[in-house]
């Protein structure tokens, strides 16, 4: 039996980027770093670049953004995206151990990254290490254990939302980020969970095969 193929990643990263749900959390994210201009900003797995641009048009000409990616094909492509902006800097480097001096910028931001990791909390630690006395961190992160299917059958819905989970590496991250970034030593300024609704029964098919 032949099943879907899941989405070029890049491709998946920019079609949920683009969804209304996707430009709501992003916008809110943005807006919890507080940024202003001359501010240095890292956005810690920051893909193909799509929010670098977003984030050094809030630090202006005097403030700069670095980009942090351990897969060299997303910085490849954040590069070619970002060519014409001189205030953007690109870094291969590991969540784990980032390329950047202790207390060497003023906001860090991760978005759907920590899920992936094999250490959130060493993450967590890492950014609390580049980020100057009085820093802002910003996460953003899915909890996919938390996954409900409205369907009549729900047997197979919980087997659906099961597979989900199981695809994650830390499929409860979402709900672990308060206690994960009290533990690095951050005092935590807001909390907000966004219920995430899509009513299209095509999208699990073309965002996970």
């Amino acid at each position: 039996m032949s099943q879907p193929a899941a989405p070029d990643q890049i491709t998946y990263m920019d079609a949920a980027a683009d969804t209304a749900v996707g430009r709501d959390y992003k916008e809110r994210s943005l807006r919890a770093l507080g940024l202003s201009p001359g501010q240095r900003v890292v956005d810690i797995g920051c893909g193909p670049g799509t929010d670098l641009g977003r984030l050094a048009d809030a630090v202006g000409r005097t403030g700069s953004v670095i980009g942090v990616d351990r897969d060299p094909r997303m910085l490849a492509e954040a590069g070619r995206r970002l060519a014409d902006r001189p205030t953007i800097e690109l870094l291969r480097g590991d969540v784990h151990d980032l390329p950047i001096a202790a207390g060497g910028v003023d906001r860090a931001r991760t978005d759907r990254v920590l899920q992936h990791v094999d250490d959130p909390a060493a993450a967590i630690a890492q950014a609390r290490r580049v980020l100057r006395p009085g820093g802002r961190l910003s996460m953003a992160e899915p909890d996919w254990d938390s996954l409900v299917v409205a369907e009549e059958d729900v047997t197979t819905s919980r087997r659906f939302a099961r597979f989900v989970a199981g695809r994650v590496r830390n499929a409860t991250i979402g709900r672990e980020l308060v206690r994960l970034a009290t533990t690095a030593g951050f005092e935590i300024s807001s909390v907000e969970a966004v219920p995430v609704v899509f009513r299209d029964s095509r999208w699990p098919t073309r965002s996970w095969g």
